[in-house]
């Protein structure tokens, strides 16, 4: 007995229901393409389900309107009619596919038997239209009874013509694509005891193929864990066109090995070609970070650079805007700047990508050849934290033959604390930083700064000569030549923070006197200043520099002295210490002979983990007491805070001398704290308690008492 209307229309309803539920959970990234896209859904070869579903929904909405439906394809099903129709799924070179077992396997083409029982489980259709059908249920909407699911809905039937084999019916999609299903249930229903089951969204998705005249490709999309079409995926230009239009970044921004954002951006190329890469970001900072150096939705451009090497960076205006005030005042000040364009021509593209990599990422990345210029953009943007941060990174990697550039620098950015910094180891290492290649490029007044220096620590000709070089480089700069009275007319009132007159006659006469940058008068009275008693007046400062006065920690409470200690016989006195401020390590005190006026050859050397960062053979007389005897390195050595160093002294002299006892293992020396430790390369007994080596010769920070 037939059902009711009624009935019978919400039987339909709750079959479409039932469907298009199992076709969303089969097929989620197709549904959410189709949400985020449904206004050019229908214009585009999707998958079968949603395209089916979409042809479904047309018609329901054509029957409420009171229209009556027309066929789709129609005529082409009449054409065909007399044309053989490839099952689903072959193609003339059908690729190999991956089995239950994780083998691959080649399917061989096939086309459609003569009767609808010749479809069997291995030519049985292969395409997405049974994917969001449960195989279990044989329940899918399809009954013997009902020769349409939803005729009963919308008052009409789906267009059947029969095919080539008289036995089975071809069922017309709605998706516009041209493409034909072999929809016999019985084949089905055959299949699906066959256990070809299709329930993982994981999966490469198989799209149909498009059995058109001439059209033959096979189309793949691979999809990721959370049901949407990843990068690399072959896709039709059809299915393509769909998705939104994103490009990738212009450069993948690298990060620290381990840190969340390198794992974030370890594959940025890929992150907003997924239509539905939001979903899968959790916090705010992955969201912006994958827009960084980014085109998709960018509202400015900055075109960086000198003229002829520019490079043009995309960028979003909020995230620059709530990470720089001005920028802020640049998008939406009163005087905003309402270009899509703004060139930087005073930046480099380097420095420029890393404030962007900050502003966007919360993360710095800097480098020694870009930190200065990183630093300028930062000040420029007025950036504090990432200012902040280039400044620890240019105090951890200062050294002496990059403090003098590192000094002008400083004075240009007015970094106070770099700036002391940077005294401390030219005043300590003068003679090193004077002659780096880095002093002849920095700025006129950061040279007055260093000629009028009271404690530099250098003999008053290194300065002269310092001068002479930056003054050579100077005229090549202005396209001179160096020619004496041209390096005296760059050089200007600098000349006169010279100290000529500390330098000694033989000094002078040898170089300033010979090298005709002196006027005669001036000559003439410096000899006059040397030889007479009745000095002439200079111009020239005749007071010598202060420089630096050493400091000393000693480390034994006491010393003594026994008949059977302490010998040397080519064994090794070491200890190990550590600072936690700064210093410049200028030589050690040593023990000398108990026994009586003696002379010692001795090799110092100072290390840090076994590499040698200074040494030197010397001698020294000891005049038999208990007192200290001072060696030096060549030059003064830079030990940098809670690093271990090893201090290193091999004696050869009179065997027996005095040694150290009560020895401490903590010192305060002025305003910096040394800790001792013992060194497993002391072979001659030296050690915390007791030894030699008990004084270290530092330059460092002097207390404000002193």
């Amino acid at each position: 007995m037939d059902m009711q209307p009624a009935t019978r229309r919400s039987s339909g309803v709750l079959k479409l229901g039932r469907y298009i539920v199992r076709c969303l959970t089969a097929q989620p990234d197709i549904w959410l393409l189709f949400l985020y896209k449904c206004g050019q859904l229908v214009a585009v070869n999707l998958h079968e389900p949603v395209a089916r579903s979409v042809g479904i929904l047309d018609e329901l909405f054509q029957a409420q309107q009171g229209l009556s439906p027309e066929p789709v394809g129609r005529s082409r099903d009449r054409e065909r009619a007399g044309r053989p129709i490839a099952a689903i799924g072959s193609s003339p070179s059908s690729p190999p596919r991956s089995t239950a077992d994780g083998r691959l396997s080649h399917r061989a083409p096939s086309s459609v038997a003569s009767s609808p029982d010749s479809v069997s489980s291995a030519s049985s259709p292969d395409n997405d239209q049974y994917r969001g059908m449960d195989e279990d249920d044989t329940d899918d909407g399809y009954t013997d009874s009902d020769d349409e699911p939803f005729a009963y809905m919308t008052g009409r039937r789906f267009s059947s013509t029969p095919s080539c084999t008289g036995g089975s019916r071809t069922r017309r999609s709605s998706s516009g694509c041209g493409s034909s299903y072999i929809s016999d249930t019985n084949s089905r229903r055959s299949s699906v005891a066959a256990g070809r089951r299709h329930n993982s969204c994981t999966d490469i998705a198989e799209v149909a193929d498009d059995t058109s005249v001439g059209g033959s490709c096979r189309d793949t999309l691979s999809v990721n864990s959370y049901g949407m079409p990843q990068s690399g995926s072959t896709v039709s230009q059809r299915e393509s066109s769909s998705f939104l239009p994103v490009t990738q970044p212009a450069s993948a921004p690298a990060s620290p090995v381990g840190s969340p954002v390198s794992q974030l951006l370890s594959d940025l190329s890929n992150i907003t070609l997924d239509p539905n890469w939001q979903a899968i970001k959790s916090t705010v900072r992955e969201r912006n970070a994958a827009m960084f150096n980014n085109d998709l939705m960018a509202d400015i451009y900055f075109v960086v650079g000198n003229p002829g090497h520019t490079q043009r960076i995309p960028s979003h205006k909020y995230i620059l805007a709530t990470g720089s005030s001005v920028f802020y005042a640049m998008f939406y000040g009163g005087l905003a700047d309402t270009k899509e364009e703004i060139e930087v021509p005073d930046v480099e593209p380097t420095a420029f990508l890393t404030l962007l990599r900050y502003l966007y990422c919360d993360e710095i990345q800097l480098e020694p050849d870009t930190v200065l210029a990183t630093l300028y953009v930062a000040k420029k943007y007025i950036v504090p934290h990432l200012a902040r941060a280039c400044v620890n990174y240019l105090e951890t990697s200062l050294t002496a033959k990059n403090a003098c550039l590192l000094l002008s620098q400083s004075r240009l950015f007015e970094e106070p604390e770099l700036m002391q910094r940077c005294w401390e180891v030219i005043d300590a290492q003068a003679e090193i930083a004077l002659h780096s290649d880095g002093f002849v490029d920095i700025d006129a007044d950061t040279l007055q700064s260093v000629l009028g220096r009271e404690t530099i620590n250098c003999k008053e000709t290194i300065l002269w000569e310092a001068a002479m070089n930056w003054a050579s480089a100077e005229c090549s700069r202005r396209e001179i030549e160096p020619t004496p009275s041209n390096k005296r007319q760059v050089l200007d009132s600098a000349l006169y923070l010279l100290r000529l007159p500390a330098m000694s006659l033989e000094e002078f006469a040898n170089g300033p006197a010979q090298m005709g940058m002196l006027t005669l008068e001036e000559t003439v009275d410096l000899f006059l200043h040397y030889t007479a008693s009745n000095k002439p007046r200079l111009t020239y400062p005749t007071k010598p520099r202060i420089g630096l006065k050493p400091q000393t920690c000693h480390r034994f409470q006491s010393c003594a002295y026994r008949s059977n200690q302490w010998r040397y016989r080519g064994r090794c006195d070491s200890i190990q210490f550590s600072v936690d401020r700064r210093v410049f390590i200028v030589g050690f005190g040593l023990y000398g002979s108990s026994t009586g006026a003696s002379d010692y050859t001795v090799k110092i050397e100072l290390k840090r983990l076994g590499h040698i960062l200074a040494e030197n053979n010397t001698k020294f007389f000891s005049d038999g007491s208990s007192n200290t005897f001072h060696v030096y390195f060549a030059h003064p050595v830079q030990v940098d805070p809670e690093l271990f160093y090893t201090a290193s002294a091999i004696l050869d002299g009179a065997e027996l001398s005095y040694f150290g006892q009560e020895g401490l293992s903590e010192i305060n020396a002025g305003c910096v704290t040394f800790q001792f430790q013992c060194s497993s390369e002391s072979t001659n007994g030296t050690g915390v308690q007791g030894g030699q080596i008990p004084e270290l010769i530092f330059y460092g920070p002097i207390s404000e008492n002193h």
